[in-house]
This record gives C-alpha cells, structure tokens and sequence, in this order.
C-alpha cells in the first residue's frame, strides 16, 4: 500500500538577520516546528502508557468531564502542527509545479492511509473474528485521517478570508447544534441543558445512531472521537493551517513572533470567556475547546521558536526532533506494544497469569517508589525505549512518510 521512504534528516540554522528582514522564499524551515510535533509525539507516549492507571499525577491524567488538563493539550497539538505542515507542505508542491489534482489526490491518498492505520491499530492482533465485527470505528488516527482531509480540502483554494468564514461556521454551528437543538429522546430538552450528561448530548446520541456497538468500550453510549465532534476538529487543523500561513510568510521573524503571541494570548482569552456558555471540553472537542487550544499551541509554538530560533539553544532538542520524524511509526508501533503488553502477552507471577507489562511495574519500579512515582516512571521509560527505536531509525536515515 505504501513502502518506507529513506530520507537525510536535516536541521535548518537560522541568520539573525531574519529577525529584521523579510524571508523571500518559504524555503526557510524552523527547527521549532519539528521540536513542537517531537514535544507532542513524546507527550502522548507519555500519558498513555503509565504504570497503573490508578495512580498517575493529576496533570497526566484527562480532565473528568469539563475543564482542561496538560494532558488534554496534547491531541489538539497534534491536529494544529498537522494544520502547519499541511500549509508548508502544500506550498512546497505548488512551487515545484504541482498542478491542484495531483494535490487534491495526495490529500486524500493521505487522510485514506492515516485513518487506515487507525484501524490497523484497532484492530490488532487481528483475531478472533468479533476483534473486526467489534471493533471500534471512532479513534484518535481516525479523527486525525478526517481531520486533515477535511481541511486541508477546505483551505486548498480558499482565501484567508473564506478560510475565516469556514471556521467561524463549523464553530458555530456545533455550538448552536450541540446546545440549542433538543435531543432525540432526552427529557431535559435542547442541548443546553444536557451538557453535563456524557450520554445524554446530541453527540452522543449520534454516535449510537451511526455508531452503535462500535464506540469506546469505557462507555459504550458516546465516543471522545464520535462523528458529529470531529466537525469541531476540523477547525482545529484549520486553525493550524492559518498558522503555518503566517509562519510561511515573508515577514521577519520578530513579526511573526509577535502574531503568534498576540494571536494565542486572544485565543486563550476568548476560549475561556466561551467556556462560560459552552464549556471547554475535550471529549465533546468543543468551539470554546478549540480556541482556547489553539491559542495554547501558538504560544508554545511561539516560544519554543523564541528559544530555538531565535537564541539557537538546540542542545536540548535533538530527542524531540527525532520524536517528531516518525510520528506515524510512534504512534502506531507504541500502540501494538502498548496492547500487547498491557493485555495479550502473560507470564505466570505469584502464581496466576499476570501481563508482563504489570509484572515489570511490580518488580522494577512499585517495589521500591510510591505509587505515583513508580507510575510515572514506568511511563518515562516507555517513552524512552521509544526514543532509542527511533534514534535507530534517526541514524539510519529511515522515515516513514504517509
């Protein structure tokens, strides 16, 4: 379907002189972009993988319902860098002389093979059968797949000021579908009023009706990534898409810094004032959600690119760039490890059938560290075995490109 492709890892140096003069190619790449994607790479590894899910620090864990933690930055990060990328990547084609169909092709060939995966990792081991008639449709490589297709279609020929109404519409609309329409078969009514019943919102309730046996099997009534809230996701990854507009454009550097900051300053601004109506949540992904979100990212973007690229302090970056070359590899392979050692492989300890994942938490980390230590240390190691698999892969020149 596709093969690996081989390609010379490159860090880009920046002149100080682009700090006060205009960039006149978009040849000019940031290491900060790479650093951001390889930051949210690692992030996720992170809180996926602790050592027992009933101890892990508050900030490493989701937010319950309403309101936000670091945690749940990390998959709207992931969108809005694929917004970026999309934008840098598809100006790079139109200046080698791409014509627009084979880019409109490419787009979808890569929203087809992103969501692809997502089932390959849903579906894995592949067996027995019910693994396929079961399996969940929804998932985070499934919302990314659409996500990107969706937008990177949508800002294709568009204007920014189109791109503004887009966004303006797919926010406001599923605010006013999400709180002002009544819900088939509620009691309390329009939407509003049923926010804070995870089963009971008009997300919910189509996920049963388009998903029904096929939505996470933690609630099994709603699914953080349900069709009707990836209309919202859209937005994120236009919003990212907006911002590699003006990151790829021909101002100094201390401009676009400047708009970045400003820019994510409002956007955390406005999102929390939203959150007094339609609050911040990331399993509806909610409007007020994604401004607030994306306003997060242009100031860690922003800063992360104050700190690299403008005062060149990379000493630190070169595990996070490596994260960040083979996100597809990262995401995919930690996750087939992920279920393999947290539920499939099993070994006999103390006398039972234990997976070897608890087995290695018990013996090498909770024996000797708190909980929530040993939890996270767990954890940190796990993102570490991964890094040396991608550093492998690094020094091999190897990326996997979707």
């Amino acid at each position: 379907m596709f093969a690996p492709q081989v390609a010379t890892a490159t860090r880009t140096t920046l002149d100080p002189a682009l700090l006060t003069t205009p960039v006149t190619t978009q040849a000019q790449r940031l290491l900060a972009v790479d650093v951001f994607r390889g930051l949210t790479v690692a992030s996720m590894l992170l809180v996926n993988n602790p050592g027992s899910w009933g101890a892990i620090y508050p900030p490493l864990e989701h937010a319950v319902w309403n309101g936000w933690t670091p945690t749940d930055l990390i998959f709207p990060f992931f969108l809005f860098i694929a917004g970026i990328t999309t934008h840098l990547s598809l100006s790079a084609r139109r200046a080698r002389g791409d014509d627009e169909g084979a880019i409109t092709r490419q787009i979808i060939k890569r929203g087809i093979l992103i969501v692809l995966f997502g089932f390959l990792v849903a579906t894995f081991p592949y067996t027995p059968l019910t693994r396929f008639t079961n399996v969940r449709i929804p998932g985070v490589l499934q919302r990314i797949g659409v996500a990107y297709t969706f937008a990177a279609l949508l800002t294709l020929r568009t204007t920014l000021k189109q791109q503004v109404i887009i966004l303006v519409t797919l926010l406001y609309g599923y605010w006013f579908a999400m709180t002002l329409i009544p819900v088939p078969g509620a009691d309390g009514g329009i939407g509003a009023n049923l926010l804070d019943a995870p089963s009971r919102t008009m997300a919910a309730w189509v996920d049963r009706l388009l998903l029904d046996g096929h939505l996470w099997v933690s609630s099994k009534t709603w699914d953080p990534e349900g069709p009707l809230s990836t209309i919202p996701a859209i937005g994120t990854c236009i919003l990212g898409v907006m911002a590699g507009r003006w990151l790829g454009s021909d101002r100094p550097l201390s401009e676009r810094l400047s708009g970045m900051f400003a820019a994510g300053a409002l956007g955390m601004l406005v999102g929390l004032m939203w959150h007094w109506s339609f609050p911040i949540n990331k399993s509806l992904w909610t409007s007020s959600y994604v401004i607030f979100t994306a306003g997060m990212a242009c100031v860690t973007l922003a800063t992360i690119t104050w700190i690299t690229d403008v005062h060149r302090v990379t000493s630190w970056t070169q595990p996070l760039v490596i994260y960040g070359m083979n996100p597809m590899i990262a995401f995919v392979g930690s996750g087939m490890m992920a279920r393999t050692i947290y539920t499939l492989w099993k070994v006999e300890y103390g006398g039972k059938m234990v997976a070897v994942q608890s087995v290695v938490y018990q013996t090498v980390f909770a024996s000797w560290l708190e909980p929530e230590n040993a939890s996270l240390a767990f954890a940190l190691s796990f993102v570490l075995l991964w890094y040396g698999i991608l550093w492998i892969l690094w020094r091999r020149k190897i990326i996997l490109k979707v």
